[in-house]
C-alpha cells in the first residue's frame, strides 16, 4: 500500500490516470485526493465507488427522463376517426417521409351545434400545378361535404371553417413521394363567430354580399381561407359583380388571389376564373345553379380587399357573350386534333384569325421563351419559360422560385415554325396532362413589348 505522499506523486507523474474524471467532476477529485493524503488507497478506491455509483444513477435518471418524452411524442398512423373538441392530425410517419401509393382518410367530430376549424402547422407534399399527384382534400361533412380546398407543394392555406360539426381530410400519394407529408390542428369553434380569420359560407338567398375580413376597416389579415358557396334553384344560374377589388398585385396571382368555379367545389377543370391586383374583374355568370368562391391569403403582403355582390337570374339569361364577328369557323366550330398526324400537317401552314378572335376558342394564352425545343416524331417538344399567363386554363405549370415554366407539344414541327431563345404569344389547347398542344390553324405570335397592353385587355374580356 502507497503511502499518502506517493499518491500526491503518482498522481502528479501521471495526470492522464484521473483525466476520465477530471472533466466530469473536478471538485470531487480535489477531495478524493485530500482524502488520499490522510486515508491511504482503500479510502481512495471507496470514494470511487461511490462517486461512481452517485454518477451513474443520475445518468440512469437522465436516459429515463428521455425516454419518457421519446414515448410521449405522438405516432402518426394513415387516417382514422378523431372525436374531440381539439387535436393534432399529421401524415402517416410524420415528420419523416410519407409512404408511397396510399390512401388516409380522417373524419374530425366536435361537438353538435359547433364547426371545425382546421390551420395546417407544416405541409410539404409533391409540388404541381394542379395537385394531380400528391395532395390533400379538405371536406365539410364525412359524406358528400363541400370540398373546402386540395392541398399540395409547401403552401399553407389559411384557416378552413366547415359548415357543421364534421370535417374531412383525404391525403392520396402516388409511387413517387417528395416531401415530410403534413401536420394540421384543429378545434371546436360556435357557427358564425366573428373573428377576422372566419369568413365565407353557404349564401342561398335571391340576393346577396361577400366581402373580405375586416372590410372596409382595415386590410384583410394574412393567411385566411375563405369559401363562399352560392347556391340557386335549380332553373337559375347566378351573376357575381365585384364594387371594390384590391388583393395583392402578382402577375400569376400566386399568391392572395380569388378564384371562381362553377360547381360546389374547387375543381380547376370548372374554374372560370383566377384574379388578383385591384382591377375589379368582369361580371362572372354561372353555367348552372351552383357557383364557388374561393379568397386565399398568404402569409406576407396584404391589401384592402374586395366587396362583392350576386343575385340569381333565369337560366335563360345568356350565358356567354357573342362571338367577334371577325371569328372564323375552323376555330370556333371545328376540333383540333391532339394529335400528330400526316393529313393534319399536310394542312397549309396559315394562322387563322386575330389574336382576339382566337382568345376565348383557346384552352390557354400565354408569353413566353423557348428554352429547348426537340423534334421527335414528327412534332416539336418545347420547355417555355412563361413571361405572363393570360388565360391558364388546365395547363401544367411548374415554378421553381419565381421562375415558372410548361412543356408545349408542336403538332407539326414546322407549323409553326419556333426557334430556341425567342418569345413568342402561344395559343392553343391542353391534353388530359396538362401539356399544351399546339396545331397549325392555332394563333402564335413573335411576342414584342407593345403587344402587352392588347394581351391585358383581352385578360379581362369575359368569354
Amino acid at each position: 500500500m502507497r503511502s499518502g505522499s506517493q499518491l500526491q506523486k503518482l498522481s502528479a507523474g501521471t495526470p492522464e490516470y484521473f483525466s476520465p474524471w477530471s472533466w466530469l467532476l473536478p471538485n470531487t477529485m480535489s477531495f478524493m485526493l485530500r482524502v488520499n493524503t490522510r486515508r491511504g488507497a482503500r479510502s481512495v478506491n471507496q470514494t470511487m465507488w461511490r462517486t461512481c455509483g452517485v454518477f451513474c444513477a443520475w445518468i440512469l435518471l437522465f436516459l429515463t427522463d428521455v425516454c419518457a418524452q421519446s414515448q410521449r411524442r405522438p405516432v402518426f398512423t394513415c387516417g382514422g376517426n378523431i372525436t374531440a373538441d381539439s387535436g393534432v392530425i399529421g401524415s402517416q410517419g410524420y415528420p419523416g417521409v410519407y409512404p408511397p401509393n396510399t390512401k388516409c382518410v380522417w373524419k374530425i367530430t366536435v361537438p353538435e351545434g359547433k364547426v371545425v376549424v382546421l390551420s395546417f402547422r407544416f405541409i410539404d407534399l409533391e409540388s404541381d400545378n394542379l395537385c394531380r399527384y400528391d395532395y390533400v382534400d379538405v371536406y365539410s361533412g364525412h359524406v358528400n361535404g363541400q370540398r373546402l380546398g386540395r392541398f399540395c407543394g409547401t403552401f399553407k392555406p389559411g384557416a378552413l371553417v366547415s359548415t357543421g360539426n364534421k370535417m374531412l381530410l383525404q391525403m392520396l400519394s402516388d409511387a413517387n413521394t417528395a416531401g415530410s407529408g403534413f401536420l394540421a390542428v384543429f378545434s371546436a369553434a360556435h357557427p358564425h363567430e366573428r373573428g377576422e380569420r372566419y369568413c365565407g359560407g353557404r349564401l342561398d338567398k335571391p340576393s346577396g354580399t361577400f366581402k373580405t375580413p375586416n372590410w372596409p376597416e382595415k386590410d384583410y389579415p394574412a393567411g385566411v381561407t375563405c369559401s363562399w358557396h352560392i347556391v340557386a334553384p335549380k332553373n337559375q344560374i347566378i351573376e357575381v359583380k365585384f364594387e371594390k377589388f384590391d388583393v395583392e398585385r402578382d402577375n400569376y396571382c400566386r399568391y392572395d388571389h380569388v378564384s371562381i368555379f362553377n360547381g360546389a367545389e374547387i375543381n380547376d377543370a370548372k374554374r372560370i376564373g383566377k384574379y388578383c391586383g385591384d382591377s375589379p374583374p368582369a361580371p362572372v355568370l354561372s353555367d348552372g345553379n351552383q357557383l364557388l368562391i374561393q379568397f386565399l391569403s398568404d402569409l406576407s403582403l396584404t391589401a384592402d380587399g374586395f366587396i362583392g355582390h350576386y343575385k340569381f337570374r333565369p337560366k335563360k339569361f345568356p350565358t356567354t357573350t357573342t362571338a367577334p364577328t371577325t371569328t372564323t369557323s375552323p376555330v370556333t366550330t371545328r376540333p383540333i386534333p391532339l394529335k400528330y398526324s400526316v393529313a393534319l400537317c399536310q394542312q397549309k401552314c396559315k394562322r387563322r384569325g386575330t389574336l382576339e378572335s382566337n382568345y376565348c376558342s383557346s384552352n390557354f394564352v400565354i408569353t413566353g421563351t423557348v428554352i429547348t425545343a426537340v423534334m421527335r416524331g414528327g412534332s416539336t417538344y418545347a420547355t417555355v419559360s412563361i413571361i405572363n399567363v393570360y388565360k391558364e386554363g388546365n395547363l401544367a405549370i411548374q415554378q421553381a422560385g419565381k421562375t415558372m415554366s410548361t412543356k408545349i407539344v408542336i403538332l407539326c414541327k414546322k407549323c409553326p415554325f419556333i426557334r430556341r431563345g425567342l418569345n413568342y404569344v402561344f395559343t392553343g389547347q391542353v391534353d388530359e396532362d396538362g401539356r399544351g398542344k399546339i396545331a397549325p390553324q392555332h394563333f402564335v405570335m413573335a411576342f414584342k413589348t407593345k403587344n402587352q397592353k392588347g394581351l391585358n385587355v383581352l385578360k379581362n374580356k369575359q368569354c
